[in-house]
């Protein structure tokens, strides 16, 4: 019956061609009405079991997906992220309690790469500083830095990473990357180097995270990470915050002991206790900051809706979906 195909959707910019995708296919579409100023992440769960009350599939953004939400949404059988990260659900209460979760794999890559090629530019040519300068009436010219030729280590390389890889290939740069599994093959067909940490810090002269976050890359970059680095580099995170420690970076670019960093995500997103730290790096001119938006354009967010809806539909239906997508798969035999 209809009802057994609800769908809740709490992000915002649900486009209408996946709306019309998941009514096509039988299901009943709710759009959640968020307050003003919030994302999903910041409801309560109380709010989510509420909003979610009979839904057989939830189109998630950053809400923490805990094993006690699980528990209280019987109806839930499929929890479809429109994004690439899955730290926040708790994967191993999803398959105990016979749920699939599933992310949006591949619908973001290229806005995400766009994204931290603009900062690596931004920062580097102090576009923020220079525009500042000129609304304050002083039109003298601050000396920035290329991208071209330069050194860039990423720190991790999946399809993000590896778009990023793409992208530099135009501005003559050498790649150096560090990941736990280094491929040959791969690094003959791109002309990236592998490395290890401490060659890729030392030698970089833009540093951009494209890694998970798990219990052993939290705070990877933390004060002797970012001493080893060069005063001139910068840094660059659209990946996760938490991967560096801010406040160690905010000490090091007041103090001059780097030249600049890009910043789309942000420990504070998960800690609230940082938010003064955030704010205090936003206050920088050397650092450029967006609110976690990297995704986030018209053409990226179309792209993932769709992602995310196809994988609803796909676990209502009863089918496998794109493996790629299915990160916990409950269902029994599965």
């Amino acid at each position: 019956m209809l009802g057994a195909r609800k769908v809740v959707v709490t992000q915002r910019f649900f486009d209408d061609r996946a709306h019309a995708y998941l009514r096509s296919h039988g299901c009943e579409v709710t759009i959640a009405s968020l307050p003003a100023g919030k994302a999903d992440g910041d409801l309560s769960h109380d709010a989510l079991v509420e909003i979610l009350a009979g839904a057989a599939g939830w189109i998630v953004g950053h809400a923490r997906v805990t094993r006690e939400l699980l528990a209280a949404l019987p109806d839930l059988r499929i929890v479809s992220r429109r994004g690439v990260g899955h730290e926040r659900v708790d994967l191993a209460a999803a398959r105990e309690l016979g749920r699939v979760v599933t992310i949006a794999a591949g619908g973001n890559d290229a806005s995400v790469a766009d994204h931290t090629i603009g900062l690596m530019l931004a920062v580097g040519r102090r576009l923020r500083e220079s525009q500042q300068r000129m609304i304050d009436g002083d039109w003298s010219i601050l000396k920035g830095s290329d991208l071209c030729e330069k050194t860039v280590g990423l720190i991790g390389l999946g399809r993000i990473g590896k778009s990023v890889v793409k992208r530099l290939s135009g501005f003559d740069c050498k790649v150096l990357v560090h990941t736990p599994r280094p491929d040959a093959d791969y690094a003959r067909a791109s002309g990236v180097q592998f490395v290890d940490l401490p060659q890729l810090l030392a030698r970089g002269d833009y540093v951009s995270l494209h890694a998970p976050l798990t219990p052993e890359t939290r705070f990877l970059i933390d004060e002797a990470a970012i001493d080893a680095m060069k005063p001139t580099a910068i840094l660059i995170n659209t990946a996760r915050g938490g991967l560096v420690e801010d406040a160690h970076l905010l000490d090091a670019l007041r103090a001059g002991r780097l030249a600049g960093a890009g910043l789309d995500v942000y420990v504070s997103e998960s800690d609230p206790a940082y938010a003064p730290v955030s704010q205090a790096l936003l206050d920088l001119p050397n650092v450029i900051g967006t609110p976690h938006a990297a995704a986030s354009s018209r053409e990226g967010l179309d792209r993932t809706n769709m992602v995310a809806a196809r994988a609803v539909v796909a676990v209502l239906d009863g089918d496998d979906g794109a493996p790629e997508c299915v990160v916990a798969d409950g269902r029994e035999g599965r």
